[in-house]
């Protein structure tokens, strides 16, 4: 469900121009800012580029199972 939400213009101008260089939507952008931010506060303890490889490897396909020789 969307919602409409109001945030400040200075929030909005900044997630446009990363989610530009990032070639994202602006609301995927924030989302995506969304989800290192609670993610960051449920684990206080992760690194933000670890956070940041989590979200990456959560969002792609699963390639399948694994084979181990």
């Amino acid at each position: 469900m969307a919602t409409t939400v109001k945030l400040a213009d200075h929030l909005v101008d900044d997630a446009k121009r990363v989610a530009a260089i990032e070639h994202r939507s602006v609301p995927k952008q924030i989302e995506y800012y969304y989800q290192i931010a609670r993610t960051a506060e449920q684990n206080p303890d992760l690194s933000f580029e670890l956070i940041r490889e989590l979200l990456k490897s959560k969002s792609e396909e699963p390639s399948g199972e694994y084979q181990f020789d």
